[in-house]
């Protein structure tokens, strides 16, 4: 086994209902390919939903179920990889109370995504402890499994920096139990949603993985193309001008782009016949991920048992780290 097979990746996603293209390709593809040469733990941030949704926390478990099955039909693998509840390790909480404890506010409050989605969640009151300490959370989330690698995007680095200071300041002031992790970054498309906007749950213009064929081709034929094409006869400009090209890229063969943008410039072919093309493209490659998740929605035994046996390793490896946290901390002269 290679030095970075033994290497330990840690990442989550809050549940928040079924997944859609957009995690499809900016987060699960990426998994699947670090679960063959890493050892991978990947969790159901529940307790991170918790920040922005404390005041229905009943829609937090039906979310997880959704969420998890999503996992698991684009493949991400129980036999290569670490699948749990993060609610389910304790020891996460007891982690992130003692990292609270030398955390500076001020780190805190220069985080550029507090104020960011502050702004965002205006109908959200958001001005609580656990989402000013949220960071402390993800922390513990990575430290507690020894974390070697991160894998971001770059709008999550300055996330893991925090970490790294947290991470620093603790084998500063006890001793060195934790290793320094690092951002993986990550190749993260930006995937435009149906009206030209980042594809979110929340703006109500993303493609879902579980949507069924007409769906698809409904929303598709609604997705916004190249504003400045009127009418079909008009020539196109695919590569700079038209959102829906950006998916085109992703679900079509090289020899059909290259069509496609000879026709669309030339005025030879319009956008309803694009995104119909689009539409199957998209629908073919959802198939077998949607069956895989009809099967697995069938047993829900079999998910059940899946995430158990993930916690139970889980435990096994946060109970070792804390109980090493626990003695750096009270026996300070064994530095």
């Amino acid at each position: 086994m290679s030095e970075q097979a033994k290497q330990r990746i840690v990442s989550g996603m809050r549940p928040s209902g079924k997944l859609h293209l957009g995690h499809l390709h900016g987060v699960l593809d990426n998994w699947k390919r670090l679960q063959d040469t890493y050892e991978c733990f990947f969790l159901v941030a529940d307790w991170h939903a918790l920040t922005t949704s404390y005041e229905t926390p009943q829609e937090i478990p039906a979310n997880m179920d959704e969420m998890i099955l999503d996992w698991l039909a684009v493949g991400i693998d129980p036999g290569r990889a670490t699948l749990f509840v993060q609610s389910e390790v304790k020891e996460h909480t007891e982690l992130h109370l003692m990292l609270s404890m030398i955390t500076p506010v001020s780190w805190l409050e220069r985080n550029p995504t507090y104020k960011e989605q502050q702004l965002y969640l205006k109908e959200k009151d958001l001005t609580t402890f656990g989402f000013l300490g949220y960071p402390v959370l993800q922390a513990a989330d990575i430290l507690l499994y020894k974390g070697q690698k991160v894998p971001v995007g770059v709008d999550q680095l300055p996330h893991i920096e925090l970490t790294r200071e947290i991470t620093r300041r603790f084998n500063y002031l006890y001793r060195d139990v934790f290793p320094v992790p690092d951002a993986l970054l990550a190749e993260v498309p930006k995937l435009p949603g149906l009206d030209g906007r980042k594809m979110s749950k929340s703006y109500g213009n993303s493609i879902f993985l579980s949507d069924p064929p007409k769906v698809v081709r409904e929303k598709v034929s609604t997705m916004i193309t190249d504003v400045k094409r009127p009418r079909m006869s008009d020539p196109g400009d695919p590569e700079n001008r038209c959102i829906a090209f950006k998916l085109h890229q992703l679900y079509l063969p090289t020899e059909q782009l290259e069509l496609i943008v000879s026709e669309c410039r030339t005025a030879k072919r319009g956008c309803a016949a694009c995104k119909k093309e689009l539409a199957e493209a998209i629908i073919l490659q959802l198939e077998p991920i949607q069956r895989r998740r009809k099967a697995l929605a069938a047993d829900s035994g079999k998910v059940r048992a899946i995430l158990a046996d993930g916690a139970a390793r889980a435990r096994k490896v946060a109970r070792s780290t804390m109980a090493q946290v626990w003695s750096a901390l009270w026996n300070q002269n064994a530095r």
